[in-house]
């Protein structure tokens, strides 16, 4: 039998890690690799091998060069954020085919008012924005109340804590300085404060040879104290010690099919123009019109066994090692990969 040998490339968990609260990997990111190891198993066709050791990453990339790499790193290489676009940027180098998006497109997506400009260039509703550079002085400070403060570039709703929805400028001020000296962003966007349904949508596959477009998945905030802005905080993902730990949960979006048939079109769009590759994830909120506006494309949607995009190919009929596999087989369609001995 003929197999595609396949490295699966992933964080390390030797070196700090600035996303989990602790500095390190933790038993989530763990728990996950275990989880991924364990039903990869499960697939034929593939030969796999895993690459989680850094200061090797190279070396044994361009000595033993996989026919495919998965690539997992979503941590970005040496887990620094900053370089998860390196990774894709050293396999085109080294003439690796892999999965998921490509250095221009995760360049693209991490820069949130250049998503939210190209959406609008696309008839695609965004919220009412306004662009802010920390290093400004004066700040520029929101002319409408309450309303959300985020970093423009960003990941994993670092930086979006419960004071991130401000009702004057005095808050505004404070929240935006914490942005710039606590967590040195360098720049943040002042947006409506939505709070309607919040809505998923996940795609699987490529414009070439079709989408398998997964069931849409809405935030439940119903378990959150009602003196908490219901948004999807950092603390709901990563720390314990959080009001928001625990308290949010996905269920299936019972949505009409015009507004379903609208955001699954606002997707593809957006796949197509933000040049996105194998899969993908696009959140929208909608306002007190009822109108779903876009909130965020992502590029590498997490991985995780319990995940958004795990969970929405679950409903779908598809449990997490067939995820998994649709996933290469986007890959090595796009690349008209066949198999090895």
């Amino acid at each position: 039998m003929q197999h595609l040998n396949v490295t699966v490339l992933l964080g390390d968990p030797r070196l700090p890690y600035a996303y989990a609260v602790d500095g390190m990997f933790g038993a989530e990111e763990l728990k996950a690799v275990e989880q991924l190891r364990s039903v990869l198993k499960r697939l034929a066709g593939y030969r796999f091998s895993y690459l989680d050791d850094h200061a090797r990453l190279i070396d044994d990339l361009r000595t033993h060069p996989p026919d495919l790499a998965l690539n997992f790193c979503d941590t970005g290489f040496r887990n620094d954020w900053e370089l998860e676009r390196n990774v894709p940027a050293l396999l085109e180098i080294l003439d690796i085919p892999y999965t998921g998006a490509d250095p221009m497109s995760i360049s693209l997506t991490t820069d949130k008012a250049l998503v939210r400009a190209l959406a609008a260039g696309q008839g695609i509703p965004v919220p009412n924005e306004t662009y802010v550079e920390l290093s400004a002085d004066p700040l520029v400070l929101p002319s409408i109340y309450p309303c959300l403060i985020k970093p423009n570039s960003s990941g994993g709703s670092f930086g979006i804590t419960r004071d991130c929805v401000v009702h004057d400028a005095s808050e505004a001020e404070a929240y935006l300085r914490w942005l710039a000296e606590e967590l040195a962003v360098a720049d943040a966007l002042i947006q409506d404060f939505l709070t309607g349904p919040e809505y998923t949508v996940g795609l699987v596959g490529n414009p070439q040879t079709g989408f398998t477009v997964l069931p849409p998945l809405e935030i439940d905030y119903s378990a959150l104290d009602p003196v908490l802005p219901p948004i999807l905080t950092y603390g709901s993902k990563a720390d314990p010690d959080s009001p928001y730990w625990k308290k949010l949960s996905f269920r299936r979006a019972e949505i009409d099919d015009v507004k379903w048939s609208q955001l699954v079109d606002y997707s593809v769009k957006l796949f197509r123009r933000l040049g996105l590759r194998d899969y993908a994830r696009f959140d929208f909120r909608e306002g007190e019109d009822g109108q779903p506006r876009l909130l965020d494309a992502n590029t590498n949607p997490t991985w995780y066994w319990d995940g958004k995009l795990a969970l929405m190919a679950e409903w779908a009929g598809y449990p997490y090692h067939e995820l998994l596999s649709l996933i290469l087989e986007a890959a090595t369609a796009r690349y008209e990969l066949g198999g090895t001995s």
